[in-house]
């Protein structure tokens, strides 16, 4: 293979700056890098050109002319790979990619720890009322510890929505070193899998009624929009709280809001939101039974740099012709396949 015959581009971000010391190690690579303000005329031969497009994974962070959906396709005649730096994959529409037949991955399971820390983080946090106390003596004197009592969590109830790589680790936070009741969600996965990752496997409803703490961990897909809204507030108990290091949308804020003003729930833990960062304006912002974090329960130092390691060997993988770990459209793989030996001259298996 010639030298730079393998076009890889990304915009703006990349998880970590070993993804380019990876890649730049082979000299047959070539990576372009794009800003969201680049002209057309900088973008659009590289955006012709491209093998790969590893992409963002935070929706409002890319200019919408660079996510990927049917009309960006049309412009990347030799796309072969979508490679998301996180575990979420907003800006891609899956769906055109795989019309395309373009193969589209993640990184799933490179930040959980740092995510499922950050969700057990704001689960303590709230039950212990840390943040009303904090924000009290920031502005109060002579505060009344007595208006401030909290709970501990040990033999409560967690219920996880969604049992993958996060999921399964805050169960065995919760229930290894909290010594929690763990009950889960997942319709992808058996009641016996779903034990040896320590939850009991229930349906949504029960988990809702039954949990002292929800944690949403599930991806977001035309199932999971909207998944908790108005009537799934309504079946959890008044002293219960929500948190979420998932994605926006799967919870509706607006019901969120009002079942939070309504007493209906006792508080919420958010990481993620539908605008991204949200405004300080922001009604849920306003509730000191809120406790708010601008999608960053991914971002540490190790998460960073496991991301970007694990997402320059998948690209690597991919392009001499392996089958990467973590597809998100398994089904276009016939499709891609001859895609990729016209490109190389190979047939990747």
């Amino acid at each position: 293979m010639s030298v730079n015959s393998k076009r890889v581009f990304n915009v703006k971000y990349l998880a970590n700056p070993i993804y380019i010391d990876i890649l730049k190690a082979r000299p047959d690579v070539r990576l372009d890098r794009i800003e969201n303000e680049s002209p057309e005329d900088v973008y659009a031969p590289i955006l012709s050109a491209a093998h790969v497009y590893q992409i963002g994974a935070a929706r409002d962070e890319l200019a919408p002319h660079f996510h990927v959906d049917a009309a960006f396709l049309r412009r990347t005649p030799n796309l072969l790979l979508v490679s998301s730096n996180g575990a979420g994959f907003d800006p891609v529409d899956v769906e055109a990619c795989t019309e395309a037949g373009v193969l589209v991955v993640n990184q799933s399971g490179g930040n959980a720890h740092s995510v499922a820390e950050h969700a057990l983080a704001m689960m303590l946090t709230l039950s212990k009322r840390i943040i009303q106390s904090d924000r009290r003596l920031r502005r109060e004197r002579d505060v009344n510890r007595n208006e401030l009592v909290g709970n501990e969590v040990e033999h409560k109830t967690v219920g996880i929505v969604g049992l993958g790589n996060v999921g399964r680790r805050i169960a065995a936070l919760c229930k290894g070193l909290l010594g929690m009741k763990v009950l889960a969600y997942d319709p992808y996965l058996t009641a016996e899998v779903m034990a040896e990752r320590g939850g009991e496997k229930v349906e949504l409803d029960e988990l809702l009624r039954r949990a002292d703490f929800v944690s949403i961990s599930c991806p977001l897909d035309k199932k999971s929009r909207n998944m908790i809204s108005t009537r799934e507030f309504a079946l959890m108990q008044p002293h219960a709280y929500f948190i979420t290091t998932a994605r926006g949308f799967i919870h509706d804020e607006d019901a969120l809001l009002q079942a939070l003003r309504d007493k209906r729930i006792a508080g919420a833990g958010l990481d993620v939101w539908s605008k991204e960062p949200p405004p300080p304006e922001h009604p849920l912002l306003q509730l000191d039974n809120v406790l708010a974090s601008p999608h960053t329960a991914g971002v540490t130092i190790e998460a960073r740099q496991n991301m970007g390691r694990i997402a320059a060997e998948q690209v690597l993988e991919t392009l001499d012709g392996k089958r990467p770990p973590r597809i998100i459209n398994p089904e276009v793989w016939p499709r891609y396949a001859e895609r990729f030996k016209q490109a190389f001259g190979v047939t990747p298996g």
